[in-house]
Formats: structure tokens, C-alpha cells, sequence
């Protein structure tokens, strides 16, 4: 790989690594739901400039096909998936959202094995098995540490497990339409769902934003969502899905050390185990690949 390709990919692990931290400050101000539409529409708005390069350059027309799978990615991955993750969020630590959520990968492969006839073969069964084992281990239900929820745990699993089902969803037409395309559009119509379900809900919009809480909901509008997937999207570029999902195996490490610098939460003996299986797991499936 290359020196741009791995700095990319560093720099996507430390964007989506500090994302739970920043997520649960940001929840201090702003709503769930709220959050989710502000810092959705924030990181469309900002990587719309590229995404309309990459239509010229391209020379594409959309067709009402194209639209309409752009709104299932925006409404599966957006505005359900990452609301319930927003949500989870306020239920969990941080490091432990983040350590869920960054197993996305290894149940994308069970989709893609009926999406887009990626077999599913024994030995990617094998790495969701060490995958189930080692979020047993961060979860540690006989011994729930303070902050973790039951409820948290099943918002965080919905959300991982739908946003594998939207990342599967992603490769159906991602040679026709380019990261910037799949990426921005799906946000923007994600965005206007979201602002009519926070209308049709009665619950707050803009209200909220002041000087104060400015600094967290623009990092995370521009670092988090914007610049994150601007060079995730990148890394995939240049070094293919493969290697940029590097950033997913750093991220636990990055959440765990910025949720306890941060927010002083404690790292425990189970998370220190289930992130070493969990991470065993990713790397054998690197190896297999």
C-alpha cells in the first residue's frame, strides 16, 4: 500500500474511532434523532461539491432506478440504522458502541452471500463465530459494568446488523455510481426523512445549536461524517474494500482510548479480551481473503 492509502486509512480509524465519544457529548445537547439529522446533513452538504465532480466526470444521467436505491441505502442505513445507533450511543459507554458497531464487517460478508454472490463460505462462519464470542466477552451480561444496558445492547445490535445489510446494498451499484455519488445523495435524502420525522415526532430541529455546542456538532458534521468517509471512501479507491476496512480493527483501539482519556470510563479486563478476539477474528479474515 501506499503512504497516501495508509494515512487514509489511519485517519478514517481516528474519525470513526472518536465518534461514540463525540456522539455521547453532542447527546448532552441535541436529541437522538435530532443528532442524527444534524450531523447526516452536515457531512451530505459537505461532500456533495465532490459528489457532483464525480457525476461530470463520469458523464452519468440518473435513472429513476438509480434514485430509488439510493433512497432504500439512505433510509436502511441512515435514517434507521444510525438513528438506532445514535440511541444505542446514549445507552452504552462508548468504547463498548464502538467495539459493536466495528463488527459490521463480518456480518456484511453473511449479506453479500445473498445480495451479491459473495459465497459464504465455513471459514467466514468460523470468523462470525470468534466475532459472537468475542462481543459476548465485551458485553459481559452476568457482569453488566456501570453504564452498559440491556437496551443499549439490542439498539447497538440492530444498528450493526442493519448497517451490514446497507453496506451489503452498497456494492449492487457501486462501479455505476462511485463512492462520492453512493455516499452524499443517500445522506441528503436520509437528511429530509429525518427532518420529517423529527416534524411529524414535534421534536426539536436546530434548536440547541449556540456557541457552546457548536465545536462538537461541527466535528462531528465535518471530521466525523464528512472528512471519516471522504478518506474511507478513498482508502476503498485505492487499495479496494478489502484493505480499507484496516480502518474497522483500529477503530475498537481508538474508541477505548479516547472514550478513557475523554470520558474516564474504565477499560476493563473483558473489553481488553473480547477487542483481542474480535481483532483475531478480523485477521483471519484478512488472511483468508
Amino acid at each position: 500500500m501506499s503512504k497516501k492509502s495508509v494515512l487514509y486509512i489511519i485517519i478514517t480509524a481516528l474519525c470513526f474511532g472518536t465518534m461514540e465519544v463525540a456522539l455521547k457529548i453532542g447527546g448532552s445537547t441535541f436529541t437522538a434523532l435530532q443528532m442524527n439529522f444534524l450531523r447526516f446533513l452536515i457531512g451530505g452538504l459537505l461532500l456533495l461539491p465532490l459528489a457532483l465532480k464525480e457525476l461530470k466526470r463520469r458523464q452519468i444521467t440518473l435513472t429513476m432506478g438509480d434514485w430509488g436505491y439510493m433512497t432504500l441505502l439512505g433510509v436502511l442505513g441512515i435514517s434507521f440504522s444510525m438513528s438506532f445507533f445514535q440511541i444505542g450511543v446514549m445507552y452504552l459507554n462508548a468504547n463498548t458502541a464502538a467495539i459493536i458497531i466495528s463488527c459490521n464487517p463480518v456480518f456484511t460478508m453473511l449479506f453479500a452471500h445473498f445480495l451479491v454472490h459473495d459465497r459464504f463460505t465455513s471459514d467466514k462462519a468460523t470468523v462470525l463465530c470468534i466475532c459472537l464470542v468475542g462481543l459476548l466477552f465485551v458485553a459481559n451480561p452476568f457482569h453488566m459494568a456501570a453504564g452498559n444496558t440491556p437496551k443499549g445492547f439490542l439498539y447497538m445490535l440492530i444498528a450493526m446488523v442493519s448497517f451490514a445489510l446497507y453496506s451489503s446494498l452498497g456494492n449492487i451499484r457501486a462501479k455505476r455510481l462511485g463512492g462520492a455519488i453512493q455516499t452524499c445523495i443517500p445522506f441528503l435524502i436520509a437528511s429530509a426523512v429525518n427532518l420529517l420525522i423529527l416534524i411529524l415526532l414535534k421534536e426539536p430541529i436546530f434548536s440547541g445549536i449556540s456557541i457552546k455546542s457548536a465545536p462538537v456538532l461541527l466535528y462531528i458534521g465535518f471530521i466525523v461524517t464528512g472528512l471519516g468517509y471522504y478518506t474511507y471512501l478513498g482508502a476503498i479507491e485505492m487499495v479496494g474494500p478489502s484493505n480499507a476496512s484496516i480502518s474497522f480493527f483500529l477503530k475498537p483501539v481508538v474508541a477505548v482510548v479516547s472514550a478513557a482519556l475523554i470520558l474516564h470510563e474504565a477499560v476493563t479486563w473483558n473489553i481488553v479480551l473480547g477487542i483481542a478476539i474480535i481483532l483475531a477474528g478480523f485477521c483471519i479474515n484478512m488472511k483468508k481473503r
